[in-house]
């Protein structure tokens, strides 16, 4: 596995995976040394992550390699089917996984997310528009959503 740490607006990011794909995107509570020379399998993560945070970038097409369970991994499949610049419920997300009491296990799921933006978790909002927890912190899940839509959240339900 391969690693690298850049900077974002948000904090430091550190993105770890390998020819197998990205496994990994995490925002860091502390200063970090920034990677002088990218892993070459890192590269595209790198520079998509830059190009969402300046704008130009509203969808990553990258090879991913998140570990988790098959449950969890259907969840972040649902998740990367959210739209850039609009929001679910968890309880959308359970309902379009077809169990709308899984709603407490879906957020579990949401929660143990292993790539940072590239599967926005940080869209799935709770169904009274709360912005509910953030792996992240609920400073950063506001300021992605601003930064998705600066002028009016929309929703999917």
């Amino acid at each position: 596995m391969e690693s690298c740490i850049i900077k974002s607006p948000l904090g430091f990011t550190k993105i770890i995976g390998d020819v197998d794909g990205i496994s990994s995107v995490t925002v860091l509570n502390s200063e970090e040394k920034i990677t002088d020379i990218i892993p070459v399998e890192l590269e595209d993560c790198a520079i998509q992550l830059q190009e969402y945070f300046t704008g130009q970038r509203k969808q990553f097409n990258l090879k991913l390699n998140a570990s988790g369970t098959d449950f969890q991994k259907r969840v972040w499949s649902t998740l990367e089917q959210i739209p850039y610049g609009k929001t679910t419920s968890y309880l959308e997300l359970s309902k379009q996984l077809g169990d709308v009491k899984a709603i407490r296990a879906v957020a579990n799921a949401n929660g143990k997310n292993p790539l940072w933006i590239i599967v926005p978790c940080h869209r799935v909002i709770g169904s009274n528009g709360s912005l509910t927890g953030y792996a992240g912190g609920l400073h950063r899940k506001k300021w992605l959503l601003e930064h998705e839509s600066p002028y009016k959240q929309q929703s999917l339900f």
